[in-house]
């Protein structure tokens, strides 16, 4: 291998993540405590519970982005017609689809009130990821208190991308009560039931008694006035709806998702108390099989699987043979523990059940790579290719990057790891090697042609 490959590929693994539970790594420095997390399953149950939502509010459904954001605190915002952004810690406090559904349809009120429009068209200028910190970076000055923005948040919004307004929290908290009948209008529309959305409110208006320093970002952000309340009740209970139920298929893949998020993100103490041995619920062996064999930190490592941890995910497939999710996860922590050529075949199983999982796709040819090198390179190509023509990201040009550089192609990997940069919001990185990658592709190739534009690329401000 020679120098250049090495930097190529050490360059964009920043920009990359581990396998089933993703964090993706963003610049600059002080980004790095936050991130997304990139999940098969969790991303697929998120886009069912807002595509309806989508529909009846004319926003089209086909290009919906889940963007699970890890943060513990109960939030939830957007920022465009394309992405809904939502935070672990209102998937994990949720107790039912209908509360979550009812947070995405006040988010969209929002959007189909035209509250966002400004911010609507800024986002339309500008082709990277900037915006993402930005946005971060309020939801951190939120949670930070005071209307001021200090600690992580000062340091992502001051992180060379243009400051979003301060005002637009004041104005979105001006425009609550519009959402909040328009996201009633869309649960009727779809026949569902307004009781989540009371029931989250309702948790959030007892906040207003606390401290700003002890209230969660969505209860300072969403502020629930005693006449909105009452307003939000009146409407729930005239619905048709209100005493429509989550189906029960919908809410047990609510509690997988739910005990997946705490088996890779909690302690493994904390995980085993709330899902004791005598819990013998498929949610319950779902969160004990990966706290076994995880490092409950988010991270998406399993360093310490063992035949025991194996066998309870055998057990896990045996019970329900087509979940692609518990393929991935055996995948996964084969992977994660060293074994990637042991990864390769449930990871295939796991794709033949879920065909259109981009993120799955990833994960193989990740690890087609790590174990078979250069005999494995032209697939892992294939196969990111495939990704990133249906979901762009960072993660998908890492190993593009890295199949290109095994194969000594090292124009197309320097020009992968600058996509995988720009795509993060990393410009400045993105120009380098877009610049270095125009002196192997061939000139007027769309290639080339991309690169020269990363080149040129200016901020908006």
């Amino acid at each position: 291998m020679t120098g250049l490959r090495r930097r190529a590929t050490r360059a964009l693994a920043t920009c990359g993540a581990v396998a089933a539970i993703a964090v993706a790594g963003f610049q600059p420095a002080e980004a790095q405590r936050i991130g997304f997390i990139r999940d098969t399953e969790v991303e697929e149950l998120l886009k069912d519970y807002a595509r309806p939502i989508f529909r009846a509010a004319n926003l089209g459904s086909d290009r919906v982005a889940m963007r699970i954001v890890n943060q513990d605190v109960f939030n939830a915002f957007v920022i465009d017609g394309k992405n809904v952004f939502i935070n672990t810690g209102a998937l994990l406090e949720s107790a039912t689809p209908n509360q979550v559904i009812g947070v995405i349809a006040h988010e969209v009120g929002h959007i189909s009130g035209g509250h966002l429009a400004a911010l609507r068209a800024r986002i339309a200028q500008d082709q990277t990821k900037c915006l993402l910190f930005q946005i971060l970076g309020v939801g951190l000055m939120v949670a930070g208190g005071g209307g001021q923005t200090t600690g992580a948040g000062a340091g992502i919004m001051a992180g060379g991308c243009s400051i979003v307004e301060r005002s637009l929290l004041a104005e979105r908290r001006a425009q609550e009560s519009a959402a909040d009948q328009a996201g009633l209008a869309y649960l009727n529309a779809t026949r569902q039931s307004g009781r989540g959305l009371l029931e989250t409110f309702e948790r959030f208006a007892q906040q207003e008694y606390l401290s700003e320093a002890s209230q969660d970002a969505f209860a300072r952000s969403h502020p629930v006035a005693a006449n909105r309340l009452a307003q939000l009740r009146t409407s729930v209970a005239k619905s048709p709806y209100h005493n429509e139920k989550d189906p029960p298929p919908l809410q047990l893949r609510h509690d997988l998702m739910r005990a997946k998020l705490r088996g890779f993100c909690r302690p493994r103490i904390d995980v085993v108390r709330e899902y004791p041995a005598a819990n013998t619920s498929l949610p319950a062996r779902y969160a004990r099989a990966i706290a076994n064999s995880c490092t409950g930190n988010c991270s998406g490592r399993c360093p310490s699987v063992t035949p025991a941890g194996l066998e309870e995910i055998d057990a896990l497939i045996r019970s329900d043979p087509k979940n692609p999710y518990f393929w991935e996860l055996k995948g996964h922590v084969l992977m994660t523990s060293g074994r990637q050529a042991e990864a390769i075949e449930p990871i295939r199983k796991a794709i033949t059940f879920a065909p259109n999982a981009n993120f799955m796709s990833v994960r193989l040819a990740e690890a087609l790579l790590q174990s078979r090198g250069l005999q494995g390179a032209d697939e892992a190509i294939t196969l990111a290719r495939k990704s990133i023509g249906n979901d762009p990201s960072p993660e998908a040009y890492n190993v593009l990057a890295n199949a290109y550089a095994k194969k000594d192609l090292l124009p197309q990997a320097e020009y992968a790891t600058a996509e995988g940069h720009f795509l993060a919001g990393n410009v400045e990185q993105a120009k380098i090697f877009a610049k270095r990658s125009l002196r192997g592709l061939k000139h007027g190739t769309p290639e080339a042609i991309r690169a020269g534009d990363i080149v040129n690329y200016k901020i908006k401000s």
